[in-house]
């Protein structure tokens, strides 16, 4: 399995903030639309994210508040990345290397998608509990051994 198909399954809506938006606006469009990371766009190119990871640090930061704080300074400015080719092992070789639960998605600098830690469990569920129905049929449908 490959990433495309991971985003295939998942579906190709995309939350983003720009550098100069507000914390709180951030943390806002987050909680309501229950999502963990925004992908953080400048003139139409991937420049990070934002996770709850930036968030929580910032929160440590600050005594719990974020004030009048914007994106850019709080985001991950070198997300890990990934490509729609890659495997899905080595995406989660590298999710667990660097602690990462979001990788952008990029075709060169065209930004496909994200994928997060859980649409890889899901996809990667899916995929085995298909592959065990398919045994399964096959072998109840192994045919009988010819006598001699």
């Amino acid at each position: 399995m490959i990433v495309s198909e991971i985003l295939q399954l998942k579906g190709g809506t995309l939350f983003t903030a720009t550098p100069r938006t507000p914390l709180v606006d951030a943390i806002a469009a987050m909680a309501e639309k229950d999502i963990g990371s925004l992908v953080v766009m400048s003139g139409g190119v991937l420049v990070g994210m934002l996770t709850f990871r930036e968030l929580i640090l910032t929160l440590h930061k600050h005594g719990g508040t974020v004030g009048d704080a914007v994106v850019g300074p709080v985001m991950d400015e070198a997300p890990l990345t990934c490509t729609p080719k890659t495997d899905v092992n080595e995406v989660r070789r590298m999710m667990l290397e660097h602690h990462a639960r979001y990788l952008p998605v990029l075709d060169g600098s065209t930004l496909l998608g994200v994928i997060s830690f859980f649409d890889v469990a899901k996809a990667v569920l899916e995929a085995q509990n298909f592959e065990n129905q398919m045994l399964k049929a096959y072998i109840r449908d192994w045919p009988a051994e010819a006598t001699e």
